[in-house]
């Protein structure tokens, strides 16, 4: 038997695009589905207005035996809390199109993707837009990101998360 786990990435950009993040996975409680399992996770209401709470991806941890379900918050509900800068990560990708997972995969890989599904989702989804342009500093770093899904990456159109992209700069 498999087990689930809930992935919490709770994001933050600053003023300069930079952006941060701080994790978190927890079990579903009895009875708990995977959405309120995240917002449980980081203090969230189901009616928040001011913080996206979005699944963006999945993965199989071999090593625990089981599947780990990634929620993007966003922004972080908890605006001074100490969390991990991220760097100049490129998204992580499988080596062969029969092996979509990654033989390798760190959080900060997670983070980057979630970002990039962030801005897909800031260009695509009215509710979610309305959402994120209430936060300046936010929305000015996802227009800057390229807004794909993760199957349409790849190629030379491809372009890997840094801060710089970010930034505008």
């Amino acid at each position: 038997m498999h087990e689930l786990s809930v992935e919490v990435l709770m994001l933050h950009a600053d003023h300069t695009g930079t952006w941060s993040y701080r994790h978190i996975t927890v079990p579903p409680g009895p009875g708990e589905s995977p959405d309120e399992a995240a917002r449980r996770a980081c203090g969230l209401a189901p009616g928040a207005q001011d913080s996206v709470v979005h699944s963006t991806s999945w993965r199989y941890d071999r090593e625990r035996a089981r599947v780990v379900l990634t929620y993007a918050v966003c922004p972080d509900p908890v605006p001074g809390a100490s969390r991990t800068v991220l760097g100049d990560l490129p998204i992580a990708r499988g080596s062969a199109p029969a092996s979509p997972s990654p033989e390798r995969i760190e959080v900060a890989n997670v983070a980057a993707h979630a970002i990039q599904h962030l801005a897909f989702l800031m260009a695509a989804d009215p509710v979610v837009g309305a959402a994120l342009a209430r936060r300046p500093a936010i929305a000015a770093a996802l227009e800057s990101c390229s807004p794909v899904l993760a199957g349409e990456l790849g190629g030379a159109g491809a372009r890997s998360f840094d801060r710089a992209a970010a930034a505008g700069r």
